[in-house]
């Protein structure tokens, strides 16, 4: 069975209370249940996750490798920073897609720079929660089509 693992970083863990008018009020709870559900109705198998330290992500990352088929990471403001987490995903040699609930484009100057977007087979954004469903699709479409 194909598998994903969704991985969330700092600060999402708040989603619903923290800046409702930038991420909506969604709940991370409610972004896995509906995570789960498409996955299942889709026949993958899917591990959701969320940590705000930098090395619990990397480690995420690199568990992935001989688990997962693919990575969907939402990495917060870590997108932005890491060298660490980029490094993670082309060592694993997984593909991931960078996901944002905020078009970042749309934002202060210093989101506009992805270290992820680097080594990600691409990247979705603004689409608040629904982006992690477009991902799911993606992924999955990106996967068979490497078969």
């Amino acid at each position: 069975m194909t598998s994903l693992l969704i991985l969330n970083g700092p600060n999402l863990n708040l989603l619903g209370q923290r800046q409702p008018h930038v991420y909506g009020a969604t709940t991370l709870a409610e972004i896995e249940a509906i995570c789960r559900a498409k996955a299942q109705a889709m026949g993958l198998g899917l591990d959701f996750a969320q940590s705000n330290s930098e090395g619990a992500l990397v480690d995420a990352i690199h568990a992935a490798k001989g688990t997962h088929d693919g990575i969907i990471l939402n990495a917060g403001a870590y997108t932005h920073t890491s060298i660490a987490l980029m490094d993670a995903i082309s060592s694993v040699e997984l593909p991931a897609i960078e996901l944002h609930l905020s078009n970042v484009h749309a934002r202060e100057e210093f989101r506009h720079v992805s270290y992820i977007a680097r080594v990600a087979v691409g990247v979705i954004c603004g689409f608040g929660p629904a982006g992690y469903e477009l991902a799911i699709d993606a992924m999955a479409r990106h996967l068979e089509a490497r078969k």
